[in-house]
């Protein structure tokens, strides 16, 4: 089993900065891919940023440049840098982690708690 904690969101003004952390603990396991989505009232659920083993990123078009998405292997955390924060990046940022497993051909996909994240105008 694997937990992932998220932990940085909280309140900023519009153009401000926030990081956020996901580290994932538990049972042992291969990293393939983290990243985080996010979900606002009333709309869809959005692919935030990504990051592979390979240390390839991917990120949606409306956070391009403004975020980054980085990794510490040694901490098994990865973490978003979000800077010039615009009111629509106002939602609850979700961390996820597809892993393998020890000893296991499957991969999993696991969630974190979530954190809110609030740009004010």
């Amino acid at each position: 089993q694997v937990k992932l904690v998220e932990s940085g969101g909280g309140l900023v003004q519009a153009g401000g900065s926030l990081r956020l952390s996901c580290a994932a603990s538990g049972s042992r396991f291969s990293f393939n891919a983290m990243g985080w989505y996010r979900q606002a009232p009333g709309k869809q659920r959005e692919l935030v940023a990504r990051i592979t083993s390979g240390g390839s990123t991917n990120y949606a078009d409306s956070v391009k440049v403004r975020f980054t998405i980085s990794r510490d292997n040694a901490k098994n955390t990865v973490y978003l840098q979000m800077n010039s924060l615009k009111p629509e990046d106002t939602a609850v940022y979700y961390c996820y982690a597809d892993l393998y497993l020890h000893q296991s051909p499957y991969r999993r996909r696991y969630w974190g708690q979530g954190t809110q994240v609030t740009v004010s105008s």
